[in-house]
């Protein structure tokens, strides 16, 4: 399937107009593009010295992964930054958006320190679990730190919209990621003082949770597939090609809605404005593409590579099966973790980076 997309990434490469031919490669011909994924699906079953190939994807995928996790990462701050820019733009004709800041940051926050506290209740023990205390101390720390840097007068004096929303967000998906990690890590069996085997630093719900663990990772797998769609149908629209070429609309023409992600913007608010008969049209492409071909596809075959890695333990995948799915291993748990501490550099440099380069204008 990553070769599949990464063939029509070539193929749409420069194409600005929906009427050209390579358009309608893109925008059509579905049976000739179903058959031709079919085809080279049932091909990998027939590549010759398929282990020496394996070991040599396996590398190919880590990388996709790795650029898929960063494209995530760069649009997760970038839509911080963008919803309280967005809602800030309303506090100056109608003061209840100043409440519905309020109220976003205070439920953001809530919901980072009740997940470190449970994680910390749960996966913690008094006399063992050593390593997990000090990542919930780590993140928490990290959580703390973002906080006062969004607020830190120096910040605040280059960046005067810079709050406690976006890094509410950024806290609430660092909690995400610590409890994600901490899930993929592999049991720890140690003996009690009977000699016998327990797991530890776990919850432990009772056996009824555990009756069917085929249905669990069948379940935590359509999770996965359904969270990678999500993120790949996300990242490729007009607004987060703009975000990740680093074009972004004046700051004047900022209008503050509820549900911004969905609405007009800019270019195609005008357009509708000018439509006055027929079906009401939110971009033609009459101008250009409202989003690039060739990233479409590229996110699409990085996002594959990224759930082949993930099913199949990321370097291990001689003994992955989808019943062992959600085991977990310590390949799982360092990517995770590494996401996450890249999140918060990435955040963190989006505030000091007006105060490394006075000179240069960022308009995040």
């Amino acid at each position: 399937m990553a070769c599949f997309f990464f063939v029509f990434c070539l193929l749409t490469l420069k194409v600005n107009n929906s009427k050209g031919c390579r358009a309608y490669i893109h925008n059509g011909f579905w049976f000739f593009k179903l058959l031709l994924l079919g085809a080279m699906c049932s091909g990998a079953f027939f590549i010759p010295d398929q282990e020496t190939f394996l070991n040599a994807w396996r590398y190919v995928g880590a990388v996709g992964s790795v650029l898929f996790i960063g494209i995530q990462l760069l649009l997760i701050v970038e839509f911080a930054h963008k919803w309280n820019k967005n809602w800030t733009a309303g506090t100056a004709s109608n003061k209840l958006w100043y409440a519905s800041l309020s109220l976003a940051t205070l439920i953001m926050y809530s919901v980072a320190v009740g997940g470190l506290a449970l994680m910390a209740l749960f996966y913690t023990q008094g006399n063992g679990c050593l390593d997990n205390k000090i990542l919930l101390g780590v993140h928490g720390g990290l959580c703390l730190l973002v906080s006062l840097a969004a607020i830190s007068p120096c910040v605040q004096n280059r960046q005067p919209h810079s709050g406690l929303l976006q890094s509410g967000l950024i806290s609430c998906y660092v909690t995400y990621l610590t409890f994600s990690a901490l899930t993929s890590k592999p049991e720890k069996i140690v003996q009690d003082e009977h000699g016998k085997n327990v797991t530890i630093c776990v919850p432990d719900f009772g056996q009824d949770l555990h009756r069917d663990e085929n249905m669990v990772a069948w379940l935590g797998t359509l999770l996965l597939i359904v969270c990678i769609s999500y993120s790949c149908l996300t990242s490729t629209t007009r607004s987060s090609s703009d975000a990740l070429q680093r074009r972004y609309g004046a700051p004047e023409l900022e209008v503050a809605r509820c549900c911004f992600c969905f609405g007009p913007d800019g270019e195609d608010t005008e357009e509708q404005q000018n439509v006055k008969e027929g079906p009401r049209v939110i971009y033609d492409e009459k101008k250009g593409t409202v989003y690039s071909y060739s990233y479409f596809h590229s996110v699409f075959m990085l996002a594959s590579l990224y759930v082949m890695m993930t099913l199949t333990s990321w370097f291990h995948y001689e003994n992955a099966t989808i019943e062992t799915f959600l085991t977990g291993s310590w390949s799982v748990f360092w990517v995770k973790m590494a996401s996450c501490w890249m999140c918060v550099i990435l955040y963190l440099w989006t505030l000091v980076a007006p105060l490394c380069c006075p000179s240069r204008q960022f308009l995040v």
